[in-house]
């Protein structure tokens, strides 16, 4: 019933507004009032509105840009339909006058219907500017105007936007809106632009947060464009992530999909933070099969839940297990096998030394071995910036792995490393504990303050993974770039300052058994670089295989097993205690 009201009323607007447009256009011309004319153009613009893009179901109080351009097209439409007829009755000029004045008043009726019916009716009691006049900036104003917001005036970094309106709302640099500030604090920032580089959201959150009782953030384009909300809605607190975060200015995604579409792809530890990233990333870049190999039955069961309507197998089983690995692998015959899967804890492994010595080294030499065996055509480590010039037996362990992995003889299979520092977020790693110190009221304990870490986003860090895969032709170990290191204690700072309680202290609780105050990338100054300054590579170190193999042997033996590290890896110097290094 409604539908059939409102096409009678867009019926009923268009007849009455013909005969408004076209008694004006003869009193301007000096001509005698036709009512004829007048009847057959109205009908005609009916029907056109009933046929022509389904016009009469456009809703006004929804109106866009392209309604008015539907509504355009209509019109013209029509008026190619009816002049011929009137060609020579009246002058052309004065039909080309009276749609264009037509025009007009539809579409100024139109505007300001859905002026009307939108208008705020909710009072205005907070104040919110928004950074960032482009497509998401203008989306979240539209939605502000039915909610208690005001909105202030937009910032933006693009001079040729500055000084000019939308909507009435003023557009200005954000030096300019900083000395419009007073000492009172404006209710609430939007920073509006999903895409920018998190250097950038740094440095603003950085320039404004004194200005500002709240600071929000729109999440990246890919997770609000499969949302099917408002962007008000999707808004979230700005967090240590997206202040820390850094986006490489040289990922090849092409690069990436030729390397992993349509190849059968197998991980292991498939369920852990690096893995199950690096599983949703070839997923992305079109896998032609997934296999996901993890011992956890919850991680297993996370990722499966997760990549449900993949072609995927998931394998639960350990890779330190040769005879179910070579089951997988002759199974399956996977293109490239992705080593994720290690004990990465470095307070853990110091207590339970055999156990890493036995996961981390045996397992991957079974995982290398089952690649070479069934000619998988690349094999990419996971390794650490723990494995330069280890001083605890995570690190160590993972330089044997590297060492096996540079001197195999791989035949068929390309094998490379990746080595970088700590993710964002990964489990184990320090910003998930210092969450969870805050929100069980502190204090955060950190145990130097001194003490640095290298950051990337588990992302980024595994599309550089793949990306230093796909142009690796065997033996290298890659170094992902991390940027400058991040002191501990100011990351334990700044996410005090974002949760905003200032009742949590930090307290310094010393180094722990195998920990160093800040973390190498390099061995040394020997390293080349690659086509892409994200990526370097770090000169190869030359091992005996055989000698190795014998060593591995005698390591998984022998009882003194700090001393057998020793000499694998000459420069293990481990620390046992909380000295600083």
């Amino acid at each position: 019933m409604r539908l059939i009201d409102k096409r009678a009323i867009n019926f009923l607007v268009i007849f009455v507004l013909t005969f408004i447009t076209f008694g004006w256009t003869f009193f301007i011309f000096h001509k005698p009032f036709v009512p004829l004319i007048v009847s057959g153009v109205a009908l005609v613009r009916i029907f056109a509105s009933f046929f022509i893009l389904r016009d009469y179901t456009q809703s006004w109080s929804k109106a866009s840009q392209k309604t008015y351009i539907i509504k355009s097209i209509v019109y013209i439409s029509a008026f190619v339909f009816y002049v011929p007829f009137l060609y020579g009755v009246v002058p052309l000029s004065f039909l080309v006058s009276e749609l264009f004045f037509y025009l007009f008043m539809i579409t100024f009726i139109v505007y300001v219907y859905y002026f009307v019916v939108n208008k705020s009716k909710v009072a205005k009691t907070k104040e919110v500017v928004i950074y960032g006049a482009g497509q998401a900036g203008l989306k979240l104003e539209s939605e502000y105007r039915n909610s208690s917001y005001k909105v202030k005036y937009f910032i933006d970094d693009n001079p040729s936007l500055q000084k000019r309106t939308i909507d009435g709302v003023r557009i200005v640099s954000k030096d300019e809106a900083i000395e419009t500030m007073n000492s009172s604090k404006i209710d609430l920032l939007v920073i509006a632009m999903p895409s920018v580089p998190r250097n950038i959201i740094r440095d603003i959150y950085n320039d404004l947060k004194p200005y500002f009782q709240t600071i929000k953030i729109l999440p990246s384009l890919n997770e609000t464009l499969k949302r099917d909300k408002d962007f008000a809605k999707q808004l979230k607190n700005i967090s240590v992530e997206d202040l820390l975060a850094r986006h490489p200015k040289d990922l090849d995604k092409n690069a990436i999909s030729n390397f992993i579409q349509n190849k059968i792809v197998l991980i292991t530890g498939a369920g852990g933070s690096i893995g199950s990233e690096i599983a949703r990333q070839c997923a992305k870049y079109k896998a032609k099969k997934l296999i996901l190999v993890d011992h956890s039955e919850f991680n297993l069961y996370s990722i499966a839940e997760e990549l449900n309507d993949f072609d995927t197998s998931f394998v639960m089983q350990s890779v330190i297990n040769l005879d179910m690995l070579d089951s997988t692998f002759e199974k399956y015959k996977p293109d490239i096998v992705i080593h994720a899967a290690a004990y990465k804890h470095v307070p853990l492994v110091e207590d339970n030394i055999e156990m890493g010595i036995i996961n981390n080294v045996i397992g991957t030499k079974n995982t290398i071995d089952m690649a070479i065996k069934y000619k998988a055509q690349k094999f990419v480590l996971i390794s650490t910036d723990k494995a330069v010039r280890p001083t605890n037996v995570m690190g160590a362990t993972k330089r044997i792995c590297e060492l096996y992995a540079q001197n195999i003889k791989s035949g068929d299979t390309q094998i490379v490393v990746v080595r970088f520092g700590n993710v964002l977020g990964s489990s184990g790693s320090v910003i998930p504990k210092f969450k969870a110190q805050i929100e069980s009221g502190g204090p955060i304990t950190v145990t130097h303050p001194e003490i640095t870490r290298y950051f990337m986003l588990i992302p980024e860090a595994c599309e550089l993974v793949l990306q230093a895969a796909s142009f690796g032709k065997g033996g290298e170990i890659f170094i992902l770039d991390m940027g400058e290191p991040i002191k501990i204690v100011d990351l334990a700072k700044k996410m005090i300052e974002l949760s905003e309680r200032d009742d949590i202290g930090i307290e310094f609780t010393g180094l722990r058994k195998g920990e160093k105050l800040y973390e190498e990338l390099l061995l040394d100054d020997a390293d080349a670089i690659t086509e892409y300054s994200s990526i370097m590579i770090a000169k190869k170190t030359n091992y005996n295989i055989s000698k190795l193999n014998k060593d591995i042997k005698k390591l998984i033996t022998e009882k003194n097993k700090i001393e057998m590290l020793n000499t694998i890896v000459p420069e293990f110097n481990h620390q046992t205690n909380n000295k600083e290094n």
